[in-house]
């Protein structure tokens, strides 16, 4: 692996399924918007904060960017900022890691334990 892993968050039961399948298919806002939303580890606490504010129960998972090839596009999103899209399917072969995503005592994601 040559580029920095990119980041998806999802629900304990959207990862579950993925795992008895072998392939995560995208979230129900991914599936509507046509490709699977990541974040860069700079973004992650701002998509945190924006899509998943005082929820439990997730995972973050981290994925090799250069597995998925042509379908990865980096696109302008908030602000202009360049977000990874990935235009099918994620591949399991293609996660580094996942982790629980704990809630710290401010009631805001701990990104610190998980990324170093």
């Amino acid at each position: 692996m040559t580029e920095q892993p990119i980041f998806k968050i999802v629900t304990a039961n959207e990862w579950l399924v993925a795992r008895e399948t072998g392939v995560f298919t995208g979230a129900p806002v991914d599936i509507a918007d046509g490709f699977i939303h990541f974040s860069t580890a700079d973004q992650l606490s701002e998509t945190a904060a924006r899509h998943f504010a005082g929820k439990t129960d997730l995972y973050l998972v981290a994925v090799d960017p250069a597995v998925l090839g042509a379908q990865l596009k980096y696109e302008p999103s908030r602000g202009g900022a360049l977000f990874p899209h990935l235009y099918g399917d994620l591949p399991l072969d293609a996660v580094l890691w996942d982790r629980p995503l704990p809630l710290s005592a401010n009631g805001r994601h701990d990104f610190a334990g998980l990324l170093g």
